[in-house]
């Protein structure tokens, strides 16, 4: 890694409030430096939790075990196209100008992967993942997965009470815009200290998922220099799940972002569209 990313990786650390960080009330006090709440409601927030205090994971049901979420949508039918607008779907597409619809969905099934819930079709592959990064001597661990509607409107409703709502723009996803709550979203670490900041750039974990990652259906969905388009900054320990044949399409085409990929406009922010 080059002496400019390397310290815009360190500055990235210092200045931003992560966008699906904790609990206000329990969360760190900012970081010095962080830029006033007016200035900071035009910068792009990260989706992942605050780099000082992983997000705690829903409840999880006995390994294995799957969950109904009651008025669940129905799930995407085998061979359907891409449909970037159904929360059932593999394609689906949420970010901050496009949020899930109904706001509220839900899964309609979840499953327990080494204590965190992804839909069945990610939970099999991030088993997979997992499996085959240990088997090349590379320690990875699930960090966080699934989160609701519910969990998330609480965690945003906090920040909004303590910072006010442009600050709490820049820390904590609006509910109903954050991937999590798909359960196709997985956030990855190895317990070195990095999990859920930039520094987990450096490691071996960071480095296989973004290689091998395709090849069991996840990418990395918060690239380097990206955020202009994905409006959040740089998250090498975010996963998407694709499926693997859609994934490695995305590699493949050479776009450097699921909206690119996809077709879609630029989402820096939460414009019109997001409410």
């Amino acid at each position: 890694m080059g002496a400019p990313r390397t310290g815009a990786l360190l500055l990235a650390a210092v200045l931003l409030v992560t966008g699906c960080a904790p609990d206000p009330g329990g969360a760190p006090p900012e970081p010095a430096g962080t830029a006033p709440a007016a200035a900071a409601s035009s910068a792009p927030a990260s989706s992942g939790p605050a780099p000082s205090a992983p997000v705690p994971s829903a409840a999880a049901p006995p390994p294995g075990a799957a969950t109904t979420a009651p008025g669940a949508g129905p799930a995407a039918e085998p061979g359907a196209g891409p449909d970037l607008d159904d929360p059932a779907s593999l394609a689906v597409v949420v970010n901050k100008r496009r949020p899930l619809d109904p706001p509220d969905w839900a899964p309609a099934a979840l499953e327990d992967v080494e204590g965190h819930l992804l839909r069945p079709e990610a939970a099999a592959a991030a088993r997979g993942l997992l499996t085959a990064a240990r088997a090349d001597g590379v320690p990875i661990r699930i960090v966080s997965g699934y989160r609701s509607f519910a969990e998330q409107s609480g965690t945003y409703a906090g920040w909004v009470a303590r910072k006010g709502r442009a600050a709490a723009d820049t820390a904590s996803a609006r509910p109903g815009h954050s991937e999590h709550q798909t359960g196709l979203a997985v956030d990855v670490g190895d317990g070195s200290g990095c999990d859920l900041q930039v520094c987990f750039d450096g490691t071996a974990a960071a480095a296989w998922v973004a290689e091998h990652g395709p090849e069991h259906g996840f990418v990395v969905r918060y690239p380097w220099g990206e955020h202009g388009t994905t409006g959040y900054w740089y998250e090498p320990w975010h996963l998407r799940y694709l499926g693997p044949e859609r994934a490695r399409e995305l590699v493949r085409s050479g776009a450097a972002t699921l909206e690119e990929f996809s077709g879609l406009p630029p989402a820096p922010d939460y414009g019109p569209a997001a409410g």
